[in-house]
């Protein structure tokens, strides 16, 4: 949205094709404390009053979800999944990224009958429920203040030995009284019969196998960039992140440019894919004024 705002800013003829509006922010940030201007605003929030913003703008928008890129000659060609055609000079892939899966045995099964990747969606179905979350970073731990609002019982559950979430908000956690943070977990399975019933975890230190009773499993252990559909045209890390200039934003593709958690911009915060957006746009129209 960061890049559409900057686009039609720039008097470029600008076309935003999204699934929806929001991404990871809405579904994930619950509550931001560190966008500037606002104190305290929530991830839900936060996103209308950028789509507002972006909707001031001549922007043409498409709800929609992409296929396919590719390039031929100067032109870009967009294919979404129900066979539209965009050409274009230039795109921004700004498609964020998607929860990473545990891949233990018991995830797949139990997804929507306890397993979830969102606290602001399914929050709320787990009252006076014990639940584990798992993963020690600022997600982790920004879950379980959300969860705190209804579950009885939080097990925050780390594979490592440290955590790695910020003092602040593991302090405001501790403060709880109804949250038990666990680390050196190696996850074995998720069970259950028709909902879930109990993580069974290997403590790392001691090899012990514990089986711990909890009706719900929340998954914040990060997020897989959504780039599948421009495979031929990038370069990728490690981490299966788009390879960018970081100056310009640009990609090894003349004209295909990238911004947010899709690319290797090792900070992942809203702020920062905010300026991100604003970087590509900005790179957008100086690459078409030289063509």
């Amino acid at each position: 949205m960061t890049a559409g705002i900057y686009s039609a800013r720039q008097k470029l003829e600008t076309l935003l094709i999204t699934k929806e509006f929001g991404g990871q922010m809405s579904k994930k940030a619950v509550t931001i404390e560190n966008y500037p201007g606002f104190e305290e605003i929530s991830g839900s929030e936060l996103i209308q009053k950028i789509e507002k913003h972006l909707k001031r703008h001549e922007i043409a928008i498409e709800i929609n979800t992409v296929k396919d890129v590719g390039k031929s000659g100067e032109f870009f060609l967009v294919k979404t999944s129900d066979q539209k055609e965009f050409r274009s000079k230039a795109v921004i892939v700004a498609s964020g990224a998607d929860p990473r899966p545990l891949e233990v045995d018991g995830e797949k099964e139990f997804i929507g009958k306890g397993v979830s990747y969102c606290v602001a969606c399914d929050g709320p179905l787990f009252v006076g429920k014990t639940v584990a979350v798992i993963g020690g970073g600022n997600a982790g731990f920004e879950a379980a203040l959300s969860l705190s609002n209804y579950a009885k019982k939080i097990y925050i559950l780390e594979s490592g030995d440290k955590l790695k979430a910020d003092a602040t908000v593991q302090g405001r956690v501790a403060a709880l009284g109804n949250v038990s943070v666990v680390t050196q977990v190696a996850l074995q399975k998720i069970q259950g019969k028709d909902f879930v019933n109990a993580v069974v975890y290997q403590d790392r230190a001691s090899k012990e196998i514990i089986t711990l009773e909890v009706q719900g499993i929340f998954v914040e252990i990060g997020s897989q960039p959504a780039t599948s559909f421009v495979k031929n045209l990038v370069d990728f890390n490690e981490k299966d992140e788009i390879i960018a200039d970081p100056k310009t934003s640009m990609t090894r593709t003349p004209g295909l440019f990238t911004a947010g958690d899709v690319d290797d911009v090792p900070y992942k915060q809203i702020v920062i894919a905010c300026g991100e957006g604003a970087k590509a746009a900005i790179s957008v129209s100086i690459y078409l004024q030289k063509i």
